[in-house]
């Protein structure tokens, strides 16, 4: 694209953040991180705007892919999609076309600090070979770097384990993001089972079956009620919350409108409880055992709030605390990835991976068994041991 095809330079290109934008209108990506990391606000970026001085006739996502360097275009259909671009004052898609005159606002994420620093951090290891690594993610740790935490993650880790072993290394797939080896992600207050690849062609094959859905991913959630139909299938789009106000901006939502995307949650219940001496209302729970069949950002916390059933702990989406005997319990999202099964792309072995219970969550659930009415279910379709995952909680 040429130089003078939109607004550049300083006495045309206009952006909230001073000296972001460089002589030809590419955005600079060290200005961005420096105007990220001395904001007042954690708001996810650095706000952007351009103003076409020509018709490009060009689609959004190429025009910002032209200017934004350091991202993709991938990345940028996907930060187009969380609702972070408007064109003329109004929320835009990819494929919104340009014309002159066009105002383009954008907040664009700091550029991916690519190093990743080992650390002696415990971790606790399902299954390794040459190829891959499952873990048991414990529910205080992130997963990879992100804005400001460059330490102190589950790649952090991992890098260090592989140095301490007999020789590898994580796959060098998503290197360039400062993700190498991630073929999958989980909330950093979700524990449970996640794999890693450690083999180039081992992370690209296991990406086609996240993509292709042939792996089984099974979550077990304490949900706030009592939960009915004991098994349904939860079709709703999911996108990013339209407020961008602090307590709005992380949050997802449903949403109908052209920024939501196609989510589907299958939901077993597997126990209910009443337990009487606590206010009414908040009496009842219920064990639930989900199924993903998309991979939104927050979606089994989305989808069950908009059912009016939010995960206990989960004070983003309404979820409260558990307290019992005059103490706190859990005061996170009880979410646990309990099994995990995939074909191991080198010998074409179907495996299966249970991750036992953390201790927090193992422990609210022996306490609601012990509650007033337990009531127990046999929905069809559920494959997680619940006894095993409670007695080999750690």
């Amino acid at each position: 694209m040429p130089p003078d095809e939109s607004s550049v330079g300083p006495e045309h290109d206009e952006t909230r953040v001073e000296g972001l934008i460089l002589p030809g209108g590419q955005v600079d990506p060290e200005a961005v991180r420096r105007a990220w990391a001395d904001a007042d606000t954690d708001d996810g970026g650095a706000h952007l705007e351009f103003r076409l001085t020509r018709d490009l006739q060009t689609r959004l996502d190429r025009y910002l892919t032209a200017r934004v360097g350091f991202m993709s275009r991938t990345q940028i259909q996907r930060l187009i999609d969380r609702g972070a671009a408007a064109v003329n004052g109004r929320l835009a898609r990819a494929a919104t076309r340009l014309r002159r005159g066009d105002v383009v606002n954008v907040t664009v994420p700091p550029p991916v600090d690519k190093r990743i620093h080992p650390e002696p951090i415990p971790i606790e290891v399902l299954y390794e070979d040459e190829y891959l690594i499952v873990l048991n993610k414990a529910p205080d740790i992130i997963v990879h770097p992100a804005k400001m935490e460059q330490t102190g993650t589950l790649l952090s880790a991992l890098a260090w384990h592989v140095e301490q072993g007999p020789g590898g290394a994580l796959s060098k797939v998503g290197e360039e993001f400062g993700r190498p080896g991630v073929v999958h992600r989980l909330d950093r207050r979700t524990s449970g089972c996640i794999v890693f690849a450690k083999h180039d062609q081992t992370h690209w094959l296991l990406g086609q079956q996240f993509e292709q859905r042939t792996v089984d991913k099974r979550y077990l959630a304490v949900v706030q009620g009592r939960l009915d139909p004991e098994t349904d299938v939860i079709e709703a789009p999911i996108g990013q919350h339209p407020s961008r106000l602090k307590g709005y901006r992380e949050r997802q939502v449903v949403r109908h409108d052209h920024l939501g995307r196609q989510a589907v949650t299958i939901y077993r219940v597997r126990e209910r409880y009443r337990v009487l001496d606590r206010p009414v209302g908040d009496q009842d729970f219920s064990l639930v055992e989900l199924e993903l069949k998309t991979g939104r950002t927050h979606q089994i916390r989305v989808h069950m709030e908009h059912r009016g059933f939010p995960l206990v702990g989960d004070d983003l989406y309404e979820g409260r605390p558990y307290e019992h005997g005059g103490r706190t319990i859990i005061d996170r999202q009880t979410l646990h990835a309990a099994l995990l099964e995939f074909t191991h792309p080198m010998t074409n072995q179907r495996m299966t991976f249970t991750a036992p219970l953390r201790p927090d969550m193992a422990e609210l659930i022996r306490i609601l068994r012990a509650a007033d009415r337990v009531e127990t279910s046999e929905a069809p379709g559920a494959r997680v041991d619940l006894d095993r995952s409670l007695a080999d909680a750690r």
